[in-house]
């Protein structure tokens, strides 16, 4: 199973590489979309937080604690599977990119200059709170609501929020097929989906955030080419009536819900 997924992702690179564009925006309609790509896809600086936050990654990959995890996601069972794992081996697999968590703060640094307020921000899937740390850092007066299915991995998480002092940050722990549709908050600006990697699962948590987000607001969808199942998932939501635009980077997807954009997919290579 595991090599099966291995050459689909594999598969999956190589059609995305040759199909992608390289836009720095051109052929993009919405001048708000065309901004986002010009200017977010294509910012190469290096922004005051990264370095500190990368510096806790680094700590975290070399950490051989071993914490008692409820795995709720791969198990299937609603009171979750414990199982013991290192905190080196959350860090090695299961914390998002460097690229994508810096591309995560340079939209949310976009859209916060756009909206000219704070942000409502939603991340379902804490882990060991690297890419939360990143949703934060793009503006202390942004409101961070984060959701962990393991307690234990969230109290590291917490470690790194500390370390880097950043107080914007709320959590709740237990199994997000409960926190979530427990969830009252409406007006969300994005919602970072990164939990249960399996069609029914992200389907559900899509149709339940769409009509919770703000006209301009983003739904941010990791790893959409991780097997068949998640890439299945991920032309259901584009086909969602509610969805416009849709933005395939390959290891994120991004959903657009704005009535005004123009009902558009694009790959883009980023």
């Amino acid at each position: 199973m595991a090599k099966c997924k291995h050459i689909h992702r594999v598969w999956a690179f190589v059609r995305h590489y040759l199909t992608a564009w390289n836009t720095t925006g051109e052929g993009i309609h919405s001048p708000y979309l065309f901004r986002l790509v010009r200017f977010v896809f294509r910012d190469e600086n290096s922004y005051y937080c990264f370095s500190d936050i990368e510096r806790r990654r680094e700590l975290l990959l070399a950490c051989k604690d071993e914490l008692n995890v409820v795995d709720y996601g791969s198990s299937g069972s609603k009171e979750g599977v414990h199982v013991s794992r290192r905190v080196c081996d959350i860090a090695k697999t299961h914390l998002e990119s460097a690229r994508m968590g810096q591309l995560l703060f340079r939209i949310l640094n976009f859209m916060g200059q756009e909206e000219k307020r704070p942000l409502e921000i939603l991340e379902l899937g804490t882990s060991l709170g690297v890419t939360t740390s990143y949703l934060a850092s793009a503006d202390s007066r942004n409101r961070v609501m984060t959701m962990e299915g393991s307690e234990a991995v969230l109290k590291v998480a917490q470690g790194v929020w500390r370390a880097l002092r950043l107080e914007n940050i709320e959590w709740q722990a237990g199994n997000i097929d409960d926190t979530l549709f427990n969830y009252a908050r409406e007006g969300l600006d994005l919602a970072y989906v990164d939990a249960n990697h399996t069609y029914e699962a992200t389907t559900r948590y899509v149709r339940y955030l769409l009509p919770r987000m703000v006209e301009k607001g983003i739904i941010a969808i990791d790893d959409i080419h991780y097997s068949e199942e998640m890439e299945r998932a991920w032309e259901e939501v584009k086909r969602d009536p509610s969805v416009t635009t849709t933005m395939d980077l390959y290891h994120m997807g991004l959903v657009f819900v704005d009535p005004h954009y123009l009902k558009r997919h694009y790959r883009i290579n980023v």
